[in-house]
């Protein structure tokens, strides 16, 4: 294989994985069809209820449709990208995010992420770390993220106005706790 062939290979395959399919979330429903494309990208899922994360595609629980509601993800070291962030609408009961290790999140990920109406009213914990291209304006998005308790941030190179980017969350944010480890 010829070098760089192998790379384009899994970026290629990577934006396969994060195809999204909306006659497949029509049939089986927003909470079964992102937990699909999450594990497919290699991202844990943990529903309502449940202690137990779910990270093997093949065991994900059947049953009647709708029971098991997402509440949290663990995206460390998966492949999600922007293109598959349809899969997050419609998801009612999201309360906490990790985006860890993510080389595909952006700041337009997070911009997507904050426009989610169903996310804006219930996640309340985000923790974003070592996601070397995100930068203040991803942040900054965050500020639509109304219920938003805690915000971890940590290893993001791609910040450069610290202090600005925080004073205007804190400001649009009042009750949000945030948490930095930033150099």
């Amino acid at each position: 294989l010829p070098p760089g062939s192998c790379r384009a290979f899994w970026g290629w395959l990577n934006a396969v994985f994060n195809k999204v399919d909306h006659e497949r979330i029509q049939a089986v429903g927003p909470d079964r069809a992102a937990s699909e494309w999450l594990l497919r990208c290699g991202a844990l899922v943990r529903y309502r209820g449940s202690p137990k994360w779910q990270q093997d595609y093949n065991a994900l629980p059947t049953g009647p449709l709708g029971r098991y509601k997402i509440e949290a993800i663990n995206a460390t070291d998966s492949c999600i990208m922007y293109r598959g962030f349809d899969y997050l609408d419609g998801l009612e009961h999201v309360t906490d995010i990790k985006l860890e290790k993510c080389m595909y999140i952006q700041d337009e990920c997070l911009q997507r992420l904050s426009e989610i109406s169903t996310l804006q009213k219930s996640l309340q914990q985000l923790k974003i770390i070592s996601c070397g291209n995100v930068t203040d304006k991803g942040i900054l998005a965050l500020h639509k993220l109304r219920n938003l308790e805690y915000l971890y941030l940590s290893d993001l190179p791609g910040i450069r106005e610290k202090e600005k980017t925080f004073r205007v969350l804190q400001q649009a944010l009042p009750n949000l706790q945030l948490e930095l480890d930033l150099e």
